[in-house]
């Protein structure tokens, strides 16, 4: 297993109301180059946690991160238009979200908590993922 020092949360950049695949969304990353769906879990709006890439593989969802992160991704994260940033996450992926986030904690307890916007210039996950630091026993500042 690689060395996990930082969990990154991201949103898919889609409409709210409509849903996606871990297919669709490989489909993508293929497109752009990469060999399959770049993220690790992806969390439909029905709070499902599907797998995308295995944990031992490095992800390719946040430049000069990958290497030592794991990316969530939820489906979501624009208004229906497709281009304003919004907090789209169903109850259920708030509930997906936490107990993935346990799970990782448990698993990877040094690692730390982000947003693919602290790293890059977006919106990204279009809410402030620093809602879960209590999991990680981390005083949101």
């Amino acid at each position: 297993m690689r060395t996990v020092s930082e969990i990154i949360i991201h949103c898919s950049a889609t409409p709210e109301g409509k849903d996606y695949t871990v297919e669709q969304i490989s489909a993508w990353h293929r497109q752009r180059g990469f060999c399959m769906v770049g993220y690790h879990y992806i969390l439909y709006r029905d709070g499902t946690c599907h797998a995308g890439r295995p944990l031992d593989v490095v992800g390719a969802h946040c430049k000069g991160h990958n290497a030592h992160s794991i990316g969530i991704c939820y489906i979501g994260g624009v208004t229906a238009d497709g281009h304003t940033p919004k907090d789209t996450r169903t109850a259920e992926q708030r509930k997906a979200m936490t107990l993935l986030l346990r799970m990782l904690h448990t698993q990877f307890p040094n690692a730390t908590l982000h947003g693919h916007r602290e790293f890059a210039n977006k919106a990204c996950p279009s809410f402030d993922c620093h809602e879960y630091d209590y999991i990680f026993n981390i005083k949101s500042v």
